[in-house]
């Protein structure tokens, strides 16, 4: 009996059952004529891939879909994480007393060195634009040049007097200058050399005496890219015990002995003289050394972090913006200015576009503030599209 029963059952579920109806063709398949009999159809079949709504469309089924945040101007811009801003913009500045004449760099196409009264108008152009802070570098003579650097804080100097007149012409810019000793050096290092090596300490007397000289120009903030240990915190001291609490230091924090500085010592004349750097800055191998240095300078009294050079190496950005609260700067060098410079000369990239979005790159591994070669050209593709702010 009870098997008769199963049997009735099971019969009169299969007459209620209607056959399959074949599916419906896509859009897509209808806007293609794509014969489904001919060709693998992603909505056919048991395992189907995709399939199909209400209205017949192609569907895969899922709750988010991250596309809705970007599918506007409107709506990306309101889910922005990070946004660019000239007053992010840091302008380096070459500066000389060769000639009266403003002298193009060839490795650097569109950058110069500037007299003192044409670097007052560039100070002037990048203000007008909304760039706020500048970074002065000098091309030294070579008669003025010596192992000690003597120059580097003669207080009638080249950097002292270009400060002066920076402040003097555009009170509100942000006058940063250089601490190092490879401008005025005839070894064309960053410190005094004796015996065939970098000497640390004494090489840290001479910065002190720079930093306190530039300070008393006028300079609102001195960036030691000499990478002596410990040269931060006497460099803090030095400046505090003459009066200058007021004056900040921009530390080039974890700057690495990197390929991609060519070009800037053309601009200065300041290529080594013997060996390389790479006793004194970072190897490129290295990223948890960045930390230790990090740390050490922002313990020392350093107001600000540099990391340089910049694209290459956005990962240590990362790594000290997760440790460290003070501000960061990214150095976005020569080397990185030139390959797009290049680039854009023979028609490979588009060089509005691939700048605005290295830029932006800075911003989003962490750096607050930028220093590049294209700080007042940023600024005015930004005003010229009527957005100071990507």
């Amino acid at each position: 009996m009870k098997s008769i029963i199963v049997a009735l059952a099971l019969s009169s579920a299969t007459a209620l059952v209607a056959p399959s109806a074949p599916r419906m063709p896509t859009a897509l398949q209808a806007a293609t004529k794509d014969p489904a009999t001919t060709s693998y159809q992603p909505t056919e079949g048991a395992n189907a891939a995709v399939d199909t709504n209400n209205k017949g469309d192609a569907w895969v089924s899922q709750m988010q879909r991250p596309r809705r945040n970007r599918k506007s101007a409107g709506v990306r811009s309101m889910v922005r994480e990070n946004f660019l801003t000239p007053a992010n913009l840091m302008q380096p500045i070459f500066i000389h007393e060769d000639s009266d004449q403003v002298v193009p760099i060839p490795s650097m196409p569109g950058q110069s060195r500037h007299t003192l009264d044409s670097m007052v108008e560039q100070v002037k152009k990048g203000m007008a634009l909304g760039v706020k802070s500048f970074i002065l570098f000098p091309k030294v003579p070579d008669d003025l040049k010596t192992n000690f650097a003597d120059e580097c804080y003669n207080p009638d100097g080249i950097v002292p007097r270009a400060v002066a007149m920076c402040k003097a012409a555009c009170p509100e810019a942000t006058i940063c200058t250089d601490i190092a000793l490879d401008p005025y050096s005839d070894q064309g290092h960053d410190g005094i050399v004796l015996d065939g090596k970098i000497v640390n300490d004494m090489t840290i007397e001479q910065l002190c005496k720079q930093a306190v000289c530039h300070a008393r120009a006028g300079a609102d903030f001195v960036g030691p890219s000499d990478m002596m240990d410990g040269r931060v915190g006497a460099l803090r001291m030095a400046l505090d015990a003459e009066g200058h609490t007021d004056v900040g230091i921009i530390s080039y924090s974890a700057k690495y002995a990197s390929a991609f500085y060519g070009p800037f010592r053309d601009a200065l004349d300041s290529h080594p003289g013997f060996g390389d750097k790479k006793t004194y800055q970072q190897d490129p191998a290295n990223g948890r050394e960045a930390i230790i240095e990090a740390t050490l300078d922002a313990a020392e009294g350093a107001d600000m972090l540099m990391v340089k050079p910049g694209v290459p190496y956005l990962d240590v950005i990362r790594r000290i913006r997760d440790v460290v609260d003070l501000p960061i700067a990214a150095y976005h060098v020569s080397g990185e200015y030139a390959m797009i410079k290049a680039g854009a000369e023979k028609g490979w990239v588009d060089e509005k576009a691939i700048v605005l979005e290295t830029l932006m790159c800075f911003r989003r591994a962490g750096a607050d503030v930028i220093l590049t070669y294209y700080a007042t050209d940023a600024a005015q593709w930004m005003n010229d599209e009527g957005n100071v702010c990507l």
